[in-house]
């Protein structure tokens, strides 16, 4: 038993990942943050960026369908189209969102710039070892932006993009059928927790009871 004791490895006392980290749902844009943001970026001649945000911000996809994206999945033929469908990698099954005039505006500038073609990925990665822009590569452009604006990085992150917009129709329509649909989730109770809502709008019922 002695022998076992002192030939056994030492224990190595590792550092929790989420130490000194908020752990829980990123917080979504507010409206006057992305015109800010697009204001620079447009200003900056940050092509494919506003590109990047303005479709981010339409589509609601998750960061790893985001960055996939093919120009054939948002164009016919030359022109961007106002609706797309794309099939989602995590959960294997179509979501379609709309492209505003603002995103096909800038898309379609990137897409000119760039000079891709149909079957290219919409945001080519600089580096050679990956075909498109990575998750990570996203998520550090994000936080640049983050920083830009003068918020707190540990704040948001790509999960915030894919918020902003459904964070907004929410409260605008109360519409979580609509709102479910436009995040492409099968569950109504995954919509429910994603966007936190049972919680604010008990404190907004609660702030709006005066005794």
């Amino acid at each position: 038993w002695e022998t076992i004791m002192e030939t056994a490895a030492p224990l190595v006392y590792r550092e929790p990942w989420n130490k000194g980290k908020i752990v829980g749902q990123k917080a979504p844009f507010k409206p006057k943050d992305i015109w800010a943001l697009r204001v620079r970026l447009q200003m900056e001649n940050r092509v494919r960026e506003l590109a990047l945000l303005n479709l981010g911000i339409d589509s609601k996809l998750r960061g790893c369908d985001l960055v996939a994206l093919k120009v054939r999945d948002v164009c016919h033929g030359e022109q961007v189209a106002s609706r797309a469908v794309v099939m989602q990698h995590k959960t294997q099954r179509p979501v379609q969102f709309e492209i505003t005039q603002t995103a096909r505006e800038a898309i379609q500038k990137c897409i000119k710039l760039a000079e891709l073609r149909s079957e290219d990925y919409l945001f080519p990665s600089r580096l050679h070892k990956s075909p498109h822009l990575g998750t990570r590569q996203y998520a550090r452009i994000l936080e640049h932006w983050v920083e830009q604006l003068g918020l707190d990085p540990s704040d948001y992150g790509t999960h915030s993009m894919r918020r902003t917009k459904a964070t907004l129709i929410y409260r605008r329509t109360k519409n979580l059928r609509a709102v479910q649909l436009l995040l492409g989730h099968s569950k109504l109770e995954s919509t429910v927790r994603y966007l936190g809502i049972e919680v604010d709008d008990a404190l907004e019922i609660s702030e709006q009871t005066e005794i």
